[in-house]
């Protein structure tokens, strides 16, 4: 399980990177927090009653928003472009 998770990070940052050695810039931020968004979204899904779990997400939900906005106000097009990348509505 773990080695598939890692296996799937890589991937997201290895498709968002901006640089070779780039691992966190806010387009990868962006790609990592919504892979995590919607796994657990599948998570509560089963367990609806995961109080704990939700608010978690609630704040990778804000954090992920917090850097939309940055990449917004500093990269237009990126933001953009992230947004289909990911099929963020906005």
């Amino acid at each position: 399980m773990a080695a598939v998770q890692q296996e799937q990070r890589a991937s997201v940052i290895k498709q968002f990177q901006v640089h070779q050695q780039d691992t966190g810039s806010p387009p990868v931020q962006i790609a990592l927090l919504t892979q995590r968004i919607n796994s657990l979204s599948d998570h509560f899904k089963t367990h609806r009653k995961d109080i704990h779990s939700r608010q978690g997400l609630l704040m990778m939900v804000s954090r992920r928003r917090r850097l939309l906005e940055y990449l917004k106000h500093h990269d237009e097009a990126g933001y953009r472009k992230m947004l289909d990348a990911l099929n963020l509505r906005k």
